[in-house]
């Protein structure tokens, strides 16, 4: 089992980052809270799960050990795989999701995608009594650039959710790696440019 891993970010893309640990690059597993607030080249420490399959291994990582143990306790629900896990904490906190659960909150975990009315139900029945609260919960702290602030900001401004904006500037800064341009080589007028048309784009 690899519990976790720290290094320096290698790639970034919306699901899942590279992680470079003693010269061997790692691809993790991520949600999207997590690959938008990371950057290249940062030092990252994720807690991880590695899920085994007779034709692949599957590393998983996340920014607190809370989110871990979740991550693995919502998998012990009928019909819930790794991936459907991951969108969950993806959409909600330990949190939220623990309070949604003692208080039979359908409405708030059906809105998770893969999950729907049934889901949540069986999710209630299942787990209820079996989390704990998780409010105080720990985070890794990360650093986010000035830049990446600046340009959230800007597009918020313009309309857009920060998950929107997240979303758009995370996709932006991962076609800029496999170009092989850095963001911070470029001026935050170019970005926004740049980012803007990502965001309208994904609104279709």
């Amino acid at each position: 089992m690899i519990s976790f891993i720290s290094g320096s970010v290698r790639a970034i893309y919306i699901d899942y980052v590279v992680v470079e640990v003693s010269g061997v690059g790692l691809k993790v597993l991520v949600n999207t809270t997590t690959s938008s607030n990371v950057t290249l080249g940062m030092h990252l420490h994720l807690f991880t799960t590695l899920v085994v399959r007779e034709d692949s291994l599957t590393l998983f990582g996340f920014l607190s050990d809370e989110e871990r143990t979740l991550f693995e306790l919502v998998q012990t629900v009928s019909g819930i795989g790794p991936k459907v896990a991951l969108s969950i904490l993806g959409s909600l906190s330990p949190h939220e999701l623990s309070r949604a659960i003692a208080t039979e909150d359908i409405s708030t975990i059906e809105q998770v995608p893969g999950i729907g009315r049934k889901g949540a139900q069986r999710m209630i029945l299942e787990l209820k009594g079996k989390l704990k609260d998780f409010s105080e919960a720990p985070r890794y702290n990360i650093h986010i650039p000035a830049w990446r602030e600046s340009l959230s900001s800007a597009l918020i401004s313009l309309g857009f959710s920060p998950k929107e904006s997240d979303t758009a500037i995370t996709t932006l800064v991962s076609r800029l790696n496999s170009e092989g341009i850095e963001a911070t080589s470029m001026s935050l007028s170019d970005l926004l440019k740049e980012a803007l048309s990502q965001a309208r784009g994904s609104r279709g």
